[in-house]
């Protein structure tokens, strides 16, 4: 059995102020074993690796974008954020490229000691121009396997959103479900929720057809989407705050 899966779930967005603003659509994700790559890509007639297929996964698309392996990317990113690791199981939550085109808002890596527990995430997040940050954060789970962490926010997400935030995750890691809430707060208090909750399904050619027809189009669905909720908010009358240089470094060390 493998540790790669789908996750077929909902992503819900809510805006708690200065004018109340939720969506909700259905999402799938991937959960991939980076070790397992090559051998997905060997086993589904619908999945490649680093080619094009009706779904692919491209290691540029991830990382600092070389293409270059994503085990020895991701391990340098603990060491330097002072992270122990000691090279167990690397798997990523993520949505993958669907016909040719792919986008990531938020893809997490989950890493994990050789006995298996989890010692760390990295939330590899992306907006729509083209900036890429990393949070790294140690984990430790807590009362029924929920894991509690929090950030500074360090980069520029949302032109409606001001960049003096904090995020706090609350995460339920892949099992037969996976549920992760990202909670961002400024100085006057919470002021976005957004969640992913899925369930589990076996990673199998019928299971990746049943996507491409129940969820076509899916990455560009999230990015016109994105537009769509933005033209929303402007209309509302939330002014849009300047987009700022990216961050010095390009990661953030949470708790």
């Amino acid at each position: 059995m493998t540790a790669s899966a789908l996750y077929m779930g909902t992503v819900v967005h809510q805006r708690l102020r200065p004018k109340p603003h939720r969506l909700r659509y259905r999402m799938a994700q991937l959960l991939i074993d980076i070790d397992e790559l090559d051998s997905l890509s060997g086993r589904l007639r619908l999945f490649s690796r680093n080619r094009f297929n009706l779904i692919a996964f491209h290691d540029r698309d991830y990382g600092d974008r070389s293409g270059s392996d994503l085990r020895g990317q991701i391990e340098a990113l603990l060491r330097s954020a002072g992270i122990a690791f000691d090279g167990g199981a690397i798997r990523l939550l993520t949505m993958p490229r669907i016909m040719g085109h792919g986008f990531n808002p938020i893809t997490t890596w989950f890493c994990h000691a050789r006995d298996g527990q989890l010692c760390a995430t990295v939330y590899e997040v992306t907006n729509t121009f083209g900036d890429r940050h990393f949070y790294a954060i140690a984990a430790k789970a807590g009362a029924g396997g929920a894991i509690h962490q929090s950030c500074a926010k360090s980069m520029y997400v949302s032109p409606f959103m001001d960049m003096d935030m904090r995020y706090d995750f609350a995460l339920k890691p892949p099992a037969e479900a996976v549920n992760l809430i990202v909670t961002g707060s400024d100085a006057e208090g919470k002021l976005i929720v957004a969640s992913f909750a899925g369930q589990r399904r076996a990673l199998s050619d019928s299971a990746l057809l049943a996507l491409l027809f129940g969820l076509p189009l899916l990455t560009i669905r999230v990015v016109a989407g994105i537009h769509w909720e933005a033209l929303k908010l402007w209309i509302k009358g939330i002014g849009i705050r300047r987009h700022p240089e990216p961050p010095e470094t390009a990661v953030t060390l949470g708790r």
